[in-house]
């Protein structure tokens, strides 16, 4: 069985083009045709200004590649200096970066440097509330497509922030058999069958099941993965117990923070929550300007 451990990230850090192509964007939505219509009335061209980029709430820091670039697309020659790296658990009021540049630049990007840290940093706090619940199991939490349109890659480098693990990316890097295919494809092993035909040797299969019976079927066409959909403790005991390690298994489906950890002592390799994604509170961040900086 593949060491899921050992899985390289498609995004161990975030390539420079997204970020800098998602911060533009969102400049560009804040500004608009006017631009900082504020700023520009009430601060001089000239002035420059010292600020710190704090917690207000416990967490876990992710997006500060995001936060760079907000500032340093409006201020080629601002310095953003990190102090508490991604990945990394913050207290309230703790600093975790500094800014130094023209004091226009600063305020004009601020919130969008907030928005994409606030929601990165509360993704990655929620994954790892879920990743600490499951601690001694061997499962592994995983996220789900379920993210903000545009904003995937930021979401699923948040979630390996938080400690958590990737599920695919989109539609084009794994082979994952749902319902509504099995429907469409006339029964599961027409849809393994016809899947199998069609998929490269590097591409996996992932099945979806939601009873026993079906997972029998499965288990005799050696599948990569099957997804116990919204199955509970006993049943997946059964299910892993059927699979006896001849593939991954994943648990998907009512799971929360008061049920991971005895869906997690099934034995199932992974879970999925969509939550970490879907339903993580932003991060209350706050940026304050250094009186005399």
């Amino acid at each position: 069985m593949r060491d899921m451990t050992a899985a390289p990230a498609l995004f161990a850090t975030l390539p420079h083009n997204l970020v800098l192509t998602a911060v533009r964007n969102a400049l560009e939505e804040d500004l608009g045709l006017s631009g900082d219509i504020t700023t520009d009335a009430t601060v001089a061209t000239d002035a420059r200004s010292d600020a710190l980029l704090a917690a207000r709430k416990p967490g876990i820091v992710s997006g500060l590649a995001l936060a760079e670039a907000a500032f340093r697309e409006l201020d080629p020659t601002c310095v953003f200096t990190i102090l508490i790296e991604d990945g990394s658990a913050v207290s309230a009021g703790d600093t975790i970066a500094r800014i130094s540049g023209t004091s226009r630049a600063i305020l004009s990007a601020e919130r969008v440097a907030l928005n994409f840290m606030g929601r990165m940093c509360g993704i990655a706090t929620l994954a790892r509330r879920y990743v600490d619940a499951v601690e001694g199991t061997g499962a592994q939490i995983v996220d789900t497509r379920k993210t903000t349109p545009g904003l995937r890659a930021f979401e699923k480098y948040a979630v390996r922030c938080g400690g958590g693990h990737n599920h695919r990316f989109g539609l084009f890097d794994a082979i994952l058999i749902k319902d509504n295919h099995i429907v469409a494809a006339g029964g599961i092993e027409a849809a393994i069958k016809a899947a199998k035909a069609t998929a490269g040797h590097m591409t996996k299969i992932e099945v979806e099941v939601d009873t026993l019976d079906q997972l029998e079927v499965v288990m005799r066409e050696n599948v990569d993965c099957v997804l116990l959909d919204n199955m509970g403790p006993a049943e997946l005991r059964k299910a892993v117990a059927i699979v006896g390690g001849r593939c991954l298994t994943e648990a998907s489906g009512g799971v929360n923070l008061d049920t991971v950890r005895e869906i997690a002592q099934t034995g199932v390799n992974m879970i999925s929550v969509g939550a970490l994604t879907h339903s993580a509170p932003v991060l209350d961040l706050g940026l304050d300007f250094v009186a005399g900086g």
